[in-house]
């Protein structure tokens, strides 16, 4: 099969999911996924069809693999990271998702979205001080609210240290 081929073929795949025909890309993606095993981009969109279906535990493999390479570009390879940090947690296994999350946040540190899902697993965790740090310095950061924005000099303060009192 030719490379641009390929390329047609993934591209429907992925416009079925984003038209909300998930089982079809679902089914289109496994071919694929048959035809080229190696590939990081078909892998990592076909573990976002199983996400997108409920299928978090068949997600995972597809996820690992398509990470496993680093073949990825650097939005897929952002989304691969929380899309398996984040089915990591639901599936309660918690100390992966840490691990996977955390190597997010260091390759993209202006992430929002890998923050927060790192402060939901480190909640699973018990790491509550952790978790509850991470999205104070996100709110603070992040936030457009007039009164965030007031006390964000505040707010930063008090996520190095919750339990400090005078």
């Amino acid at each position: 099969m030719s490379s641009s081929k390929r390329d047609e073929l993934l591209a429907d795949a992925v416009r079925l999911r984003t038209e909300g025909r998930a089982e079809e890309a679902r089914e289109h993606l496994l071919a694929l996924t048959a035809r080229f095993p190696e590939d990081a981009e078909i892998a990592y969109q076909t573990a976002w069809a199983h996400d997108t279906l409920g299928l978090e535990a068949e997600a995972v493999a597809y996820y690992e693999r398509c990470l496993s390479g680093g073949r990825l570009g650097e939005e897929d390879r952002r989304g691969a990271l929380v899309g398996l940090g984040s089915t990591y947690r639901v599936l309660g296994r918690y100390g992966q998702a840490v691990e996977t999350l955390r190597q997010g946040v260091a390759e993209f540190p202006e992430d929002g979205a890998l923050h927060t899902f790192l402060a939901m697993a480190l909640y699973n965790t018990g790491e509550h001080h952790e978790a509850m740090g991470l999205l104070l310095r996100l709110v603070a950061s992040t936030s457009e609210d007039p009164y965030v924005r007031r006390y964000r000099t505040a707010i930063e303060h008090y996520a190095t240290g919750l339990d400090g009192t005078v």
